[in-house]
């Protein structure tokens, strides 16, 4: 079985405009002669692959210690996509997705270099799914992401943001 890591690496990481990047500081080393090595580490829960949790955008959403794990694990359909996702794009994905596997279609990830539209977000939202991931830092509009992440949060689809999917291709497969 081929097993994908889809996160970023965490001190190589992308980082959303204007977010800090993440900084680790050796606290003890080995190498300096000390018993052990240890590293201590500050990043913004924003940077690299991350989970946007509907606190991010509704001020009385839920946190992400508070959200199902039943959304990050499970099948899932990968497909590859490039530009704006429009309405019609989403609704594809979500058909194409069924047809391979109806467990699969309730978690949806998005290869390529992507923006969900305000329209496709609102098919997502609607159809169900359990989980929408993309591989730029945000879901949304870049300039205005907020009308996308309220669509799809205020439905309770969680977003995973800033994947990597270079080395995966289009179907179906075991997220965890």
């Amino acid at each position: 079985m081929k097993i994908y890591d889809i996160s970023q690496e965490v001190f190589g990481c992308q980082v959303y405009p204007g977010d800090p990047m993440p900084e680790k500081k050796e606290l003890k080393s080995m190498e300096k002669g000390e018993v052990y090595n240890l590293t201590a580490f500050s990043m913004c829960a924003h940077n690299g692959t991350h989970i946007d949790a509907p606190c991010h955008f509704i001020k009385d959403g839920k946190p992400v210690d508070e959200m199902s794990l039943e959304a990050f694990i499970g099948m899932a359909y990968v497909v590859e996509h490039s530009g704006v996702v429009t309405d019609n794009d989403a609704t594809e994905i979500i058909e194409k997705a069924k047809k391979h596997n109806a467990e699969a279609a309730k978690r949806i990830l998005i290869k390529g270099d992507v923006e969900i539209s305000l329209e496709a977000a609102k098919v997502f939202a609607s159809s169900n799914i359990l989980l929408l991931g993309n591989e730029p830092q945000s879901v949304g509009p870049q300039n205005a992401p907020m009308a996308v992440h309220l669509a799809l949060l205020s439905a309770d689809v969680i977003l995973l943001e800033g994947i990597r999917l270079a080395e995966v291709s289009e179907g179906i497969y075991f997220l965890n």
